[in-house]
């Protein structure tokens, strides 16, 4: 006869279809209740035994079980996050700090990635999500119609978004921002300030040229017409060739700092110094300190943003926290650099 196959081994434990917390324990040195405590989070644990603990299970290839987990806890230890357009470097940052901060709380991250802003195809990456997740956060709502987004019934959720709204929310000063940039090239002597903006489809774009344009006003300066990208360097730069061949353009405010990129190389490229010629600011602070010349920009601080979507978020999926629908801003700052410079003398 022939014998059984022998079944593999992975740690010197014998398996055959899926390693169990058993496995681990004797792997580890352990007991199930440690590896259990490890699973879940438990504080009660010491850092070298966790270690060994976690080291047991990329050994064997154990993969805790997260719905043994929900029953045992009560609760669902997952947050979802929808996102659309991860490429962006902002948005980016924003999925880190929100990453980071909920495995600090001991909680997963599933991500699901909307193909456009509308409410319509975010409300389809929200239906993708697994079942079971204790809360949701919506990163790129670009748009007016926030009462039709639609999340799971009794399941939390919390929008990066800077408007007041019935959802709770954290968003960006981004008017405040605008205002900080052009406040400042006024105040270096420029008579008005000419606006690089973002897409006209875009809520961001909007709220800053809203703060560029109340800026002006507030002091009775000229409001230009206004330039748009993408954001992208490569819209920054076709702008930015436009803006270059205007004599009477002495200080751009670019409404991100990859526009701004392309619009220092088209300043180059028609003879125009900065800041001695036109000075400019940016938005975000992404990169601003590698160009040359370091741009000036108003900085979005990104981890705060995660960071508060995720504390936000965390009060909601409590059972007994109650409280209002919140809107939370982050302020902006402004960051000097060699970009921005006196305005021409009067004659």
């Amino acid at each position: 006869m022939n014998e059984p196959a022998r079944r593999p081994r992975r740690g010197g434990v014998r398996w055959a279809h899926l390693a169990t917390a058993r496995d681990v324990a004797a792997v580890a040195g352990v007991s199930a209740q440690t590896v259990s405590r490890v699973t879940n989070g438990a504080g009660n644990v010491r850092p070298e035994t966790r270690q060994r603990v976690l080291q047991a299970m990329g050994t064997v290839g154990y993969t805790p079980n997260a719905a043994a987990r929900t029953l045992r806890s009560g609760r669902a230890d997952t947050l979802g996050l929808v996102v659309h357009h991860l490429t962006r470097t902002g948005e980016a940052h924003v999925v880190a700090a929100v990453a980071e901060t909920a495995h600090a709380r001991g909680y997963a991250v599933t991500l699901v990635d909307a193909s456009s802003a509308s409410v319509g195809d975010l409300n389809q990456a929200i239906f993708r999500l697994p079942q079971g997740v204790a809360g949701l956060v919506v990163l790129g709502l670009e748009t007016a119609d926030l009462d039709g987004l639609q999340p799971p019934a009794r399941v939390p959720v919390v929008v990066a978004d800077s408007r007041t709204s019935a959802l709770p929310s954290v968003g960006f000063d981004q008017a405040g921002g605008a205002r900080l940039a052009v406040e400042h090239l006024l105040g270096l002597g420029h008579r008005t300030v000419h606006l690089l903006a973002g897409p006209d489809d875009s809520l961001q774009a909007s709220q800053r040229a809203e703060g560029w344009r109340a800026a002006l006003t507030a002091v009775g300066r000229p409001v230009p017409g206004i330039v748009r990208g993408d954001w992208t360097p490569a819209s920054g730069y076709a702008g930015g060739r436009a803006l270059a061949a205007d004599p009477d353009v002495t200080a751009v405010f670019a409404a991100n700092d990859e526009m701004a990129a392309g619009l220092l190389r088209a300043l180059h490229e028609a003879g125009r110094h900065v800041p001695e010629d036109v000075s400019v600011v940016g938005f975000d602070d992404i990169m601003g300190e590698y160009l040359w010349p370091p741009l000036t920009t108003v900085r979005q601080d990104f981890a705060a943003i995660g960071e508060n979507l995720v504390r936000l978020l965390l009060s909601r999926v409590d059972p007994d926290a109650v409280g209002d629908p919140v809107t939370t801003l982050v302020p902006a700052t402004l960051i000097v650099r060699a970009s921005s410079g006196p305005g021409p003398r009067s004659s």
